[in-house]
Parts: structure tokens; sequence; C-alpha cells
């Protein structure tokens, strides 16, 4: 192997300088069964700031040596290894040949846990978990290791995180084979894009939280590549924070005008009105030669529909000589109708990155100016390993009219433009990893989509106001490394509803994909079905997710005991401050297939932090798996909750705590006092659920103890909770929304004030529970207790 000389020294975030006098660990060698190896049961992590050691990446006698962490075995002499920063280092190797696609051995990975999050199909990420190298997956785009070693006074843990990135025109993925090695692929798209070596392509860091290591790693490859922009340097679209309906589930390709009108009426007579609308497939002026009036439909050829217009169809506007219709004049009229009359702040469209699934037709007046051209989609290998996708296999038999790369601005300028005419505010932007199947000749897959991607961000940002775009079917890292500001992505595979199989796959897989996806994005969880047996599964993860959220019932078809559980009067929604991830124990088990782990996602709000717990065991199983398990069996299982699952918890504190928490259980309505690092028991069956808000216990005036809960009837409770001031023995706390307000008070109070209104308040001294009724008509309150 190459050892090639460090670069010069890359400005480090503040958090990684002065990081120096860390101690030591222990070498753990990932490999060959020769060496001497120890790993036990994960122990319950402490609250300890992260740390990155001082040891430069090495390589010595085969084995690449991380932060004193030894991560791979064999690593073969064609390999070469670039230190970057005291952590980090990139892996690259060299070749005897030039191709467009390479494959590469790193060394070899053997019983150390890990969690892999890789391309099942070309659009769409899922997690695995594994302990060897021939566990990992092709297309892998996140490798996280755990490594564990004991040491004479106790077990030291940390992580290693091997993140394939792009290097020039290739983009690499991470692999494994049979022989417990670890692979990374090389491929340009484009068998006129060749090169001999690839010296950059994997970003490997270590260090002793797995989440902060990917929040540090994130920002040295932002500084290093320039390509992509961290999620918290983005703007925020503000459709974010109110709830919303998506057409899609409700009306598939046969949404209309009347129909939109019926669903936000029906949310809003219901108390949950809508703000945010997303006008999905269906409103486009489109043909489809695949499909013919009076024959049989043939499953996926609605891929083969290509766009002919950058107008809404006739369903969205009266056409010349057309007879009397309900129709509107045409889109400008509908969406301002609904804005004004039913109250909706945004109105989003849904157009594929190519116009439409089969891109733009090449011969129709209204697209002809951006010289289309009829073209073939190309899988790689990689994508081929796993699953295949039906409309990827469509896209490959009709074709796709691609857009001219010359002419992709003044596409997306124009459409835009128009869309912005007709009171639209922004767009969910589908179908993006197309691109990297139509590179040849046009560069590569890599240019290809950073060329596109700045043409759509340019365009976004130029017309729409407040970064208005959803990005969707965009998980291959081209696309990912190469977002400037959009600021949301799908993080799954869509809601099936009426898929048995995937309810608890969908909630797991975005929380996994978080992890990655929650540097860069926030990941949108897509709509669901109020009214389905698993509603409440995806509410409550929706609450914890710190994401949209947005429902896809059909008119009339609502179950408002949930929606209330997320939405306020007004329409706006408690959203959790942070991406919505995994807690640390759940890392490295599987919480679909494995029979016995329960799935635990934390987040935080201003004043406390927030634990969602649900059973996804028995109710299906991974894609690309076989699996024993049965599915439709319902499985009790037991496990432990503890504030200390909570990352960043620190942040919600403050000088004055106590070191105990107050605990509410939404499904119990139960409110315990726990010590920070104590555990409770929870037990659920299969796609039950519970939501925790964990709120610091602090003393004010030295006697009293205090937490607050919030609208401890939501789902999230403390999204409620805005401000928090103590003084002269009255606690003054501020928020918004109706409903209970609850708390933690370790003595009854005197006198309790509504917007200066004295009110009526319920203290159950058994377990210190103070509720007060915030009325219906306040959407903002100041709330004062006396004591």
């Amino acid at each position: 192997m190459i050892v090639s000389p460090p670069p010069p020294p890359l400005p480090l975030p503040p958090s990684l300088r002065n990081l120096k006098n860390a101690c030591c660990f222990s070498p753990l060698i990932l490999g060959s069964s020769y060496h001497h190896r120890v790993f036990s049961v994960q122990s319950r992590r402490t609250w300890s700031p992260v740390m990155f050691l001082n040891q430069k990446p090495t390589v010595k006698d085969g084995v690449l040596s991380i932060n004193g962490r030894e991560a791979l075995a064999g690593v073969p002499d064609n390999v070469v290894v670039t230190p970057w920063t005291d952590s980090s280092a990139f892996l690259g190797a060299t070749s005897a040949h030039s191709t467009s696609r390479h494959v590469f051995k790193l060394g070899v990975i053997q019983d150390a846990r890990f969690l892999s999050l890789f391309r099942f199909k070309i659009f769409w990420m899922i997690p695995r978990v594994g302990n060897s190298g021939s566990d990992i997956p092709a297309e892998t785009q996140m490798l996280l290791l755990e490594a564990k070693e004991e040491t004479t006074s106790n077990e030291s843990i940390s992580y290693i995180v091997f993140l394939p990135v792009l290097d020039g025109e290739f983009r690499s993925s991470l692999q494994g084979n049979s022989a417990n090695e670890l692979e990374f692929c090389v491929e340009s798209g484009d068998p006129a894009i060749v090169a001999s070596e690839s010296l950059n392509a994997v970003f490997v860091n270590c260090g002793n939280n797995p989440f902060d290591l990917m929040t540090e790693s994130m920002k040295i490859l932002e500084k290093y590549t320039g390509t992509f922009t961290i999620r918290e340097q983005k703007q925020m679209p503000g459709m974010l924070d109110w709830f919303g309906w998506c057409t899609w589930d409700a009306f598939y390709h046969e949404v209309n005008p009347q129909g939109i009108k019926d669903g936000i009426k029906s949310l809003t007579e219901g108390g949950t009105p809508p703000r945010f609308l997303i006008i999905d497939d269906g409103w486009q002026d489109t043909t489809n030669e695949f499909r013919k009036e009076g024959e049989p439909i043939v499953e996926g050829s609605q891929f083969g529909g290509r766009l002919v217009s950058i107008k809404e169809n006739s369903k969205f506007k009266k056409t010349e000589n057309e007879a009397p219709s309900e129709a509107p004049t045409d889109l400008k009229e509908f969406v301002s109708d609904i804005k004004k009359s039913l109250g909706l702040k945004y109105v989003y469209v849904w157009h594929a990155l190519l116009g439409y699934w089969g891109g733009l037709h090449p011969d129709a007046p209204g697209t002809k100016k951006y010289n289309p051209e009829l073209k073939f989609p190309v899988q790689s290998p990689g994508n081929l390993a796993n699953m295949r996708d039906l409309s990827m296999d469509c896209m490959e038999k009709y074709g796709v009219g691609m857009i001219d790369p010359t002419k992709v601005s003044e596409f997306y300028d124009d459409l835009h433009k128009y869309l912005v005419s007709q009171e639209v505010d922004g767009v969910k932007v589908d179908v993006q990893n197309i691109l990297e199947t139509l590179a040849t000749g046009l560069g590569g897959r890599v240019s290809l989509t950073r060329h596109f991607q700045e043409a759509l961000e340019k365009s976004v940002a130029a017309n729409f106001k407040d970064n208005s775009i959803i990005c969707c079917m965009g998980h291959s890292t081209d696309s990912i490394y190469n977002s400037k500001t959009s600021a949301i992505t799908r993080a799954s595979d869509d809601y099936y509803p009426k898929d048995t199989k995937t309810q608890s796959l969908h909630i797991a897989a975005v929380a996994y994909n978080s992890i990655f996806f929650g540097e860069f994005v926030v990941p949108d969880w897509d709509m669901f079905y109020s009214r389905h047996y698993a509603a409440e599964f995806h509410a409550a993860a929706r609450a914890v997710g710190g994401c949209g959220v947005y429902v896809s019932d059909k008119p009339g078809e609502h179950d408002f005991k949930i929606l209330k559980r997320l939405v306020l009067p007004d329409g706006s929604v408690l959203r959790a401050k942070y991406p919505g991830r995994p807690s640390l124990d759940c890392l490295f088990s599987d919480p679909v297939m494995d029979g016995e782990s329960l799935l635990k996602i934390w987040n935080l709000n201003k004043y406390s932090g927030v634990i969602g717990v649900f059973n996804c065991q028995g109710a299906g199983s991974w894609p690309c798996l076989d699996s024993s398990i049965l599915n439709d069996t319902n499985v009790e299982l037991s496990g432990k909750v503890s504030p200390a699952d909570i990352e960043l918890f620190q942040e919600v504190c403050g000088e004055s705590w106590t070191g105990d928490c107050a605990v509410f259980s939404f499904q119990e309505g139960s409110l315990s006092r726990l010590p920070k690092q104590r555990s409770f028991p929870v037990t659920l069956e299969t796609l039950q659920c519970d939501v925790f808000t964990v709120s610091p216990i602090k003393v004010y005036n030295k006697t009293i103890r205090f937490a607050p809960l919030g609208l401890i009837e939501m789902y999230n409770s403390g999204g409620a909770v805005k401000a928090m001031k103590f003084s002269k023995d009255r606690m003054s706390i501020k928020g918004r929304g109706p409903g209970r307000f609850g708390a933690y008070s370790s003595q009854k109070p005197k006198s309790c004030l509504v917007n200066s209104r004295e009110v009526g308040f319920n203290f159950r001294s058994e377990d210190n529970l103070l509720t007060i009724i915030i009325p219906q008509e306040a959407n903002s309150w100041d709330i004062s207790i006396g004591y």
C-alpha cells in the first residue's frame, strides 16, 4: 500500500480544535483471525462530550489504523492512504489499466458490528446491519463500524465511519465480498470517461460518538469538496412548520380541482386545517403513446408518459370552444381561489427532474425548444446487484426524452417562472437519480448530475421565495454531494397504504437513513393516511422526526383524534429541532427482523427531549434479505428506555439541572421522576408505539423543582414551549396552542394565570403532575404560576 503525504492543513471546525491530550486506546484489529479480539455487549453510554484522538491514520504491516484503532486488515499494496485530519484520511487505489468502472479491495472486516446504508433500488436507501465484510451490500453509501476493546480498566468503544464520496468525475460506493473484504467501486457512468486510479474515493474518520462523528465528518467534507452545504447552513422552507395535504394517495393521477377543494374543506372542518398543499402527479400536460384508448392498461406504462408543454392539463384550465364545465379558467385562478377561500399558505406542484417520467416529448411544439433526445437508460452493475425498480425498468424499455444539458437552465427557468405566474409557491422534484443512467456521451454521471442540480437550484432561488423545493427519488451520492441549497429530501421509498408489509419498514428506513441525510437536509418522511390501521405509528414517528407533517387522506376519510395530536387549530405543527434518528443502542440492531429489538427515535425541543418507541417486529421484512420471520404476526417485545438515549440533551439542561428528569408517557398519561442514567421498561405489541417527553427537572428559588412538559395531549408535547423565566416566586412559561398544559412541580402552586387571567389548575400529588387548561381561542399563551 501507499501512504501519501498529507495535504496542506484544512481549517477545522471549532469543535475539532484544541482536542489534544485525549486518552489513547489500545488497538483493535478488524480482520484476520490470528489477532486477539474481544467483543462484548454494548454498555450504556455516559454523557461525556465527543473526543477525537490525536493520532494520525497509519498503515503498518497491512493494517490500517485510525485514531489508534485498527480499522482494516490485509490492506492491498495498491491502496493509497492520504491522512487528512488527526482522526481522518482519504482512501483510494491504483490500477494498471484505465476504465470507466473499477472495483478495488480495501481490506478485511470481520467480527465487528456495522450499520450500512445502501441503495436497495436505484432511487432509495435502506439500512442493513451485520458483523463481517461479506454482509455489506453493493451500493453502500455509508458504513459505520463499532470498534470495541476491553482494557484492564474498562471497555472502550469508538466508531469508524467510511463515506464513499465523489472523486473528480467518478462516484464511489462500498460493497463486501465472500472473503469478508471491503471493496469500493468507482464509476464515471460514461465509457469515454476513464481513469487508472482514484486516490480520494473514500473518506474515513473515527470518534467516540457516532452522531458527532457524522456531523464533524460532513463539516470536513463540505470544506474539502465545496460541492454541498450542510443542513444547518441552509434556509428552511416555511412549509415545514405547517400541516399539509398531498393529493397523491387521495387521487393518484385522477387529481382534479374539485377533489382538491373537497379534501382541504373536510380537513379544515374537522379542526386540522392544512396550510400547505402538494398537487402531485396528474396536473401536467402530457401524452403517452404506450397507452391506447380502449386497450387494457399495461402495468408500468404510465412511466412512458412525456411532457408536451410546461403548462397545466385540461383538468385545470378551460380550453377554447369547450362545452361548459367546472374546470377553472387556468391554474392561476384555481390556486388563487383555494388560497383565498381555504386559507392555504403554500401550494407546491410536482414535476420530475426531466419534466416527466419519460422526459420531454421530442416533437411537441411546447418542448422542442429544449432539444430533447430520446435516450434509453443504462443501469450500473451495482444497482442491478440489489433490487430492480418497476419505474426504472419501464423507462429503460420506453426511453426518456432527455433535455439537452445546454438547455436545462432555460427549461427550469421557463417552468418555474410560469408556475410563479400561476401563484404556485414551490415544487416537489422527483425521479432525480435518472441522470446516472443517461450520462453516456454527456461527460459522466457526476458532472451531469452537478450541472442539472446547479440549474435546478439556481432556478428555484431565482423564481420562488423561501427555498421552496422538496427533492425526491434522489438517494444517490451523485445528488447528495451536489446539494448546495436544497433543504428537504425524501428519506425513504414511498408510503404504500395498501401494502401491509411496508408500514414498519418505512419508519425504520427513514430513521436510519436520517443518520446520513440529516447532515445535509431535513429528511422528509412522506405522506400517510390518518384513517389507517398503522396511522398512529406513522403519526408518532413524524412527531419525533423533526420533519414536515402532511397526509394524503381521501376527502372525508380522516381520523381527527390522531390528527389533533399533531396539528394545532391554526394549522401549525410542533416540529422538533433535529432530524429524528435511532438511539445509540439501536444503531447496530435490526428493529424490523431480529425479533427482539424495539426502535427508539430521539429528538430535542427547546426545553425538553423526546423519545418515540416503536415495535416494528413481525410486520414485514427488509427487501433483498431472505427471512424466516412470519409476517403479520403479533410480536410483543419489552425494552428499556432512558433519558440517556437522547443525544445532545445537555442543550436543554442548563446550569440549574438537578440531574433528574420528568418523563411523561403519552399513551399512559403517566409522569415519572428518573435520574438521568436510569432506565424504565416499555412493552409494546407489533405496530404499537409510545412517545415520551423527557424534561430536565431544575431547581428554582432553592426549593422549587420544576420541569415543563408542554401540551400533553400532543405527541410532541414539549414542542409547544417557547420560553421560560422564573422571578420572585413566579414561573412564567410562554408557548402556543390550546389544550392541556402539563408540568412536573415539586410543590402545589398557589395560583395560575393564563394570559393574565386567573384560571383553575389540577395538581396530582402522587406524581407531581400539574395541569392547566389553555382555552381554545389562545393560539399563543403566557402562563404564570405562583408559589
